[in-house]
């Protein structure tokens, strides 16, 4: 059984953008060599603890903060380390998100060369004042000429994400945004509902006044026309956020979504891994500290039981446009989906939330754009 491989790089070039609530500070030499070094003990330690049969990683996302902030040189050395103490897959896909002001078409090919075969670009919206308004420091003419110049240097699993619901963003901007982003011809595009998270200056900004949120209503007419306007171009939405052309899907986050086995390496990286969640220390010195004294960086941690094991993998599933397999759930906790949430799911039914279909469960039309309450039914 393969795994897959979240690494977490927690610097950004200058800070965080205003909405994020991610781990992240700003980039700084002596902290990026102190980080790298912790990083490949902690390669070696989660190694140390794997049967060589549970070594074999088919995934590798390495995510952020900002891991374009570090040099070709640097991402090639995690990768190296990836490859010294675990077995990749001869096909493993393996990604990188990158912001379009921290890449260049030198970068993208030294990327390219250590083994980087997928990219997620950061484009987030396509309109200066909303940029201007998430804190970002690219333009969307620059984030087309990265792409480009990514499809120059080899890459054709491409990823780009975008945000909706962005304070001040218009229905036509939004319309507007996903023809442009279409035109690029991306393979695969993750978009998203605004999230305000606590701790944020983007939280604290909307909670003064000073930025308004987008109506509930207007960001569930923007959903719908994501829905609309890239099935139409022949984009398969096969996630709750999530578009790909034929073949593109993203392996890692299948992952996530199937409810397997991953490890999370990094400062505030988490794992699930036999049975047991855990995650790292959020702070990028402690956690370079623990590992330097030999201790593992674990913050937090649980035994997963079975009835949080089969909530997750219920609602996990269920973000899938396919829905949850019944017989694998069935085979997998020995129960069957409507012995442990019968009621529930005859509840959400009436409700026309959700519908079984071809051996499956899966959302509605209308559950779609209330995930969150159907979700919260299995919790």
């Amino acid at each position: 059984m393969s795994i897959g491989l979240y690494i977490h790089v927690p610097f950004c070039l200058k800070k965080k953008c205003d909405y994020c609530s991610f781990v992240s500070v700003p980039r700084e030499e002596g902290l990026v060599s102190f980080y790298l070094a912790a990083l490949a003990r902690e390669m070696e330690m989660r190694s140390r603890c794997l049967a060589p049969g549970e070594k074999l990683v088919d995934s590798v996302y390495i995510g952020g903060g900002t891991p374009t902030c570090l040099t070709a040189g640097e991402l090639a050395s995690v990768l190296e380390g990836v490859h010294s103490f675990f077995i990749v897959s001869g096909g493993a896909e393996i990604t990188v998100e990158a912001n379009p002001d921290t890449v260049d078409s030198g970068k993208l090919a030294g990327m390219k060369k250590a083994g980087v075969n997928r990219l997620s670009i950061g484009l987030q919206a396509c309109h200066q004042d909303l940029l201007d308004t998430l804190g970002r420091s690219h333009s969307f003419s620059g984030a087309a000429e990265v792409f480009r110049d990514a499809r120059r240097a080899g890459y054709d699993n491409i990823n780009i994400d975008l945000i909706f619901g962005i304070p001040g963003q218009s229905l036509w901007q939004w319309r507007q945004c996903l023809r442009e982003v279409a035109c690029l011809c991306p393979d695969h595009i993750s978009a998203y509902g605004m999230q305000m998270e606590k701790n944020t200056p983007f939280f604290e900004k909307v909670r003064s006044g000073w930025l308004e949120e987008c109506p509930e209503d207007l960001e569930a007419e923007m959903y719908e026309v994501l829905i609309d306007t890239l099935g139409g171009l022949g984009y398969v939405h096969y996630e709750i956020s999530s578009f790909a052309l034929p073949g593109k899907f993203c392996r890692h986050n299948l992952g996530y979504w199937h409810n397997l086995d991953y490890i999370g390496l990094g400062p505030a990286a988490h794992s699930n891994l036999g049975g047991r969640r855990f995650s790292n220390h959020p702070s990028p010195i402690r956690y370079a500290e623990m590992l330097e004294e030999d201790i593992p960086p674990v913050d937090w941690q649980e035994e997963t039981s079975p009835g949080a094991g089969m909530s997750e993998t219920l609602f996990l599933g269920l973000r899938l446009l396919q829905g949850l397999d019944l017989e694998g759930f069935g085979e997998r906790f020995g129960k069957s989906v409507d012995e442990v949430y019968g009621n529930e799911i005859e509840r959400l039914t009436a409700l026309n939330l959700i519908e079984r279909a071809g051996g499956r469960l899966r959302l509605t039309r209308r559950g779609l754009l209330l995930g969150n309450t159907v979700f919260s039914a299995f919790v």
